[in-house]
């Protein structure tokens, strides 16, 4: 059972976050990758910001996805930090070059699943989610969430949705990952893998 965690970070948290799903994946058996996406901002920008700077230090050896990639995995789940109430442009780019996996229906009946972090409480977690998802819908995709028997979606004050984990990563992005958004990103990847493992039986 082979899942893909495909995720792109700026300032490092979004990457934290996907780290954190790959290890509820993996604890549930399933074989994960975790890639990220081409970076579109021009290097002297990201050379200026130090918290970009140094997470682009830390994702270093990440490896770079392709979009052909995808059809190779039982399962994908995307981690993107949010712009404007949607997913990053970096995100968008990768996915606007899946038509060819569109047209041949290449990833219906996968499961996928979406995770986020803001800089703010109210920076358009949800939004970002549910309209991530709506690529998923295109390409015939099964949506997974995180049900309310993962407590910490009701204890957690922070982030955290039954839409997927999320993160308030604050401005400075220097809030570390709760632990109740940890037990919520694990959970996501747990039941991603419980689910294809499912299909696949």
């Amino acid at each position: 059972m082979k899942i893909l965690v495909l995720y792109y970070s700026m300032t490092g948290n979004t990457y934290r976050m996907a780290n954190l799903v790959a290890e509820g994946a993996r604890q549930a058996g399933a074989e994960v990758d975790i890639k990220t996406v081409p970076e579109l901002v021009p290097d002297e920008v990201v050379q200026a910001d130090e918290s970009a700077r140094k997470a682009k230090q830390e994702q270093a050896d990440v490896p770079i996805a392709k979009p052909d990639e995808l059809a190779d995995y039982h399962a994908i789940i995307v981690g993107t930090p949010t712009r404007f109430g949607n997913m990053c442009s970096q995100m968008r780019n990768f996915w606007d070059q899946t038509g060819g996996l569109w047209m041949k229906g290449a990833l219906i009946g996968k499961p996928a699943a979406v995770f986020c972090s803001t800089a703010s409480m109210h920076g358009g977690q949800e939004t970002t989610l549910i309209a991530t998802m709506m690529t998923f819908f295109h390409h015939g995709m099964i949506i997974v969430g995180v049900p309310y028997s993962v407590q910490q979606l009701v204890t957690t004050n922070s982030g955290g949705t039954p839409y997927g984990p999320t993160h308030v990563s604050g401005h400075p992005p220097t809030n570390p990952i709760t632990d109740d958004e940890t037990a919520i990103c694990r959970a996501l990847g747990r039941g991603v893998a419980e689910v294809a493992q499912k299909l696949a039986a």
